[in-house]
């Protein structure tokens, strides 16, 4: 894709946009990247960074969803960044993932994200409508799907924590609500802090186990 990203408000709620989603794929065995962005349409991309982060948010195991959704994520977060539509390799859009997994954690999402929707409304704006701003924000989605992308699926929150921030930083953009941008980074912040003291368990716990046999 080519040419200038368009970056409007939506009018529809995202819990709205979700459930056509979920109608539109329930029934198939397997949907694509590219589908959910077809089913989507013309929303726009924050829409699909806030759609590919709701697998995330409940304990789910979807075999490569982390790595799909994760690289997709920092692709357009990218192409926020600089203000253009972005490019996405067809191994990344094309890849199959099992609907009757996928579909029941979209299901759940709407139950959260019905609930955002209600909270949204435009403040602090100085976090949401400049140029510069915006920029900030793709790079802290960025940091989020790079985060999201690592490989400790098996530990708790590590999925969950990155998933909040790339949620409540896309649903913040659209809806130019600054104060739910700012809750973004703060999760942000949180995963960094979570995955430090996770890094500094496990070579405390190499040193003890070092220890012990020397």
């Amino acid at each position: 894709m080519q040419g200038r990203a368009q970056f409007q408000d939506t009018a529809a709620s995202l819990s709205e946009t979700l459930k056509k989603l979920i109608d539109g794929i329930r029934g198939k065995q397997t949907v694509s990247l590219r589908d959910l962005m077809d089913g989507v349409g013309e929303q726009g991309l924050l829409l699909i960074c806030a759609v590919a982060s709701l697998p995330f948010l409940i304990p789910v195991s979807i075999p490569g969803i982390s790595t799909v959704f994760g690289a997709a994520i920092i692709l357009i977060s990218l192409a926020i960044m600089l203000n253009r539509m972005p490019w996405l390799p067809k191994k990344i859009l094309d890849r199959q993932l099992d609907t009757g997994k996928l579909v029941p954690a979209l299901e759940r999402g709407v139950q959260i994200v019905s609930r955002l929707d209600r909270l949204l409304k435009p403040r602090m704006t100085g976090l949401t409508s400049s140029a510069f701003a915006n920029r900030l924000n793709g790079m802290a989605i960025a940091l989020a799907g790079v985060l999201l992308m690592f490989p400790l699926g098996f530990v708790p929150f590590s999925n969950t924590l990155p998933g909040i921030a790339i949620l409540l930083l896309s649903t913040g953009m659209i809806q130019r609500d600054g104060l739910v941008v700012a809750a973004g980074y703060a999760f942000n912040l949180a995963t960094i802090a979570y995955f430090a003291a996770l890094a500094y368990l496990a070579f405390s716990a190499g040193q003890s186990a070092a220890s012990f046999f020397s």
